[in-house]
């Protein structure tokens, strides 16, 4: 019997994310939620399917970070549109532009509490302390309009994941609705207001220090930070979540080691510390202590969030626009090598202080790593011990390639996360480097790799348990508990499942580095050992 194919609310998303330019888009299938994929199935779309909500959504932050462009996660109702919050708390703390759509139970029983399948009391409200923005269609014709305000308040800064839910009889129904083709989703441009005060500021600075923050990356506005810093010869700190948005082998690159006594002087006796897209939070201040003794100029696109941890003069706005209108009016200094010194020795100082703790096999593995990536790979961190180093320690050299979940510190964030930044980048070598407690929240997804055809790599440190937690219980309690973990033969789960893999030692890494890039499907490598953190150096 012959079946007529009739066109669909769902149908519509599917049209709508098409129209939005959206190319992949990420999630797992569930009972109300499948008018979607069937829309999905004849869509230019990719449809990247994972194991758990959880591991879709981390997937799908690291594709908008890698690519910075929104990524749509497609979600079912009730427990799986659940699943996906802890990734969309990372998302939001990140500001990452991710789209969940899920479906909803049938309208007229919305709030009722009758006991349907997956029902929540209030399932947008669930989300609605999460995400920027939420919304509901309560027809077919509300979707186009819908899907590009979700759009668009995702990509307006300060940019986040945003929260769609569509009634399972909405999806189903006729939609009623000519095809949609085109949608316009742009925000209008901003001003910004006080940049001649800004420029009087800076241009009179005589140790102008640049500290720069995630939102340089978010913005696409490394081109305009190297060039002020090269406008008025200012060394560059950045934050951990703006590793890469200027290269740390720069002459005037200060790095991101935020703890280390050379960068907090660095940045306490700047007579103008400019600020850019940074939060100032508790990682990158010492728990606050920091204390700034120069001017600050804050550029955030958050109002909200300037003066919130010191007193600053305050930008508004998106950091390419501000940076750019900062540009325009800036007269350049002549360079005197006062601020290459100054980032000279910073990084020659941390260097020296963690030569005399004799931290020769972690520095030796972020070498290794180092070495074995080309400058434009992408390397996902998870919270894991060597990740901490990373952090600090770890030289990113281009921007949207440094991915690390510290925005709100979760597990399991690495392996996923470079797989949707290989679907975002196909011909860029994508490493996640994962503990063996962070890895077994998405372990399922070598399947999913296989599955998908995502060529990335992951380096899996094996000590046997939550490492860091280990190390922070003994120091702070004397005895540990709790943290040391039976875990499986990574090398033989990882075989089966259809995925080479090779097990690894501190003096082979490069060579097996190397060898796993090269695979054309997905790879992994196995390091066995306990590793340890660094003390903060005088």
């Amino acid at each position: 019997m012959a079946v007529t194919r009739t066109r669909i609310g769902g149908h519509v998303v599917v049209e709508c994310l098409e129209a939005l330019g959206a190319e992949t888009a990420f999630g797992l299938p569930g009972i109300h939620a499948l008018a979607i994929w069937d829309g999905l199935r004849e869509s230019r779309l990719r449809y990247l399917g994972f194991r758990t909500e959880l591991n879709a959504g981390f997937a799908a932050d690291g594709y908008a970070r890698a690519s910075g462009k929104p990524a749509p996660l497609l979600l079912s109702t009730g427990p799986g549109a659940l699943n996906s919050l802890t990734a969309l708390m990372e998302a939001a703390s990140a500001h990452v532009p991710v789209v969940a759509i899920a479906s909803q139970i049938p309208s007229e029983l919305i709030g009722r509490g009758r006991g349907y399948l997956h029902e929540l009391r209030d399932q947008r409200a669930s989300f609605a302390p999460l995400v920027k923005w939420t919304g509901r269609a309560e027809r077919a014709a509300d979707l186009p309009d819908l899907l590009a305000e979700a759009w668009r308040q995702a990509l307006t800064p300060p940019s986040g994941p945003v929260f769609v839910e569509i009634p399972v009889d909405v999806l189903t129904g006729e939609a009623g609705v000519e095809p949609v083709d085109e949608l316009d989703w742009e925000a209008a441009a901003s001003t910004v207001p006080g940049v001649e005060e800004a420029v009087r500021v800076i241009a009179a600075a005589e140790r102008p220090v640049l500290w720069a923050g995630g939102g340089v990356s978010r913005s696409g506005a490394w081109p305009e930070l190297a060039a002020l810093a090269e406008r008025v010869q200012a060394p560059v700190a950045t934050s951990y979540m703006g590793k890469g948005t200027f290269p740390e082998d720069h002459p005037l690159a200060a790095g991101s080691a935020a703890d280390e006594a050379a960068f907090k002087e660095l940045v306490e006796g700047a007579d103008v510390l400019v600020c850019i897209g940074t939060e100032l939070g508790a990682e990158t201040t010492g728990q606050y202590s920091l204390s700034p003794g120069g001017q600050i100029v804050q550029i955030d696109a958050a109002a909200e969030r300037i003066g919130s941890t010191y007193p600053a003069l305050g930008l508004v706005g998106d950091a390419k626009a501000v940076l750019g209108a900062i540009l325009e009016r800036l007269p350049a200094r002549e360079p005197d090598g006062q601020a290459e010194r100054a980032a000279t020795e910073v990084r020659d100082r941390i260097g020296r202080g963690l030569d005399e703790q004799g931290r020769e096999l972690e520095r030796g593995l972020l070498e290794t790593i180092r070495e074995a990536l080309p400058r434009d790979a992408v390397h996902a961190w998870d919270m894991t011990i060597l990740a901490y180093w990373a952090g600090a320690h770890f030289p990113a050299l281009s921007p949207r390639r440094f991915l690390y979940p510290l925005g709100s510190g979760t597990l399991g964030y690495a392996w996923p996360a470079a797989l949707g930044a290989k679907a975002a980048l196909p011909d860029a070598p994508v490493l996640a480097v994962a503990g063996d407690g962070g890895f077994l929240y998405n372990v399922a997804e070598l399947a999913s790799a296989r599955q998908n055809h995502l060529g990335a790599t992951l380096l899996l440190v094996d000590d046997g348990g939550y490492g860091i937690l280990r190390e922070y219980q003994r120091d702070s309690f004397g005895e540990t508990f709790a943290v040391d973990l039976v875990q499986p033969e990574f090398v033989e789960l990882a075989e089966a499942f259809g995925v080479p893999v090779r097990s690894t030692a501190p003096e082979t890494l490069g060579e097996d580095l190397a060898w796993a890039l090269a695979e054309e499907g997905p790879a992994v490598v196995v390091l066995r050992m306990k590793l340890e953190m660094w003390t903060p150096t005088a």
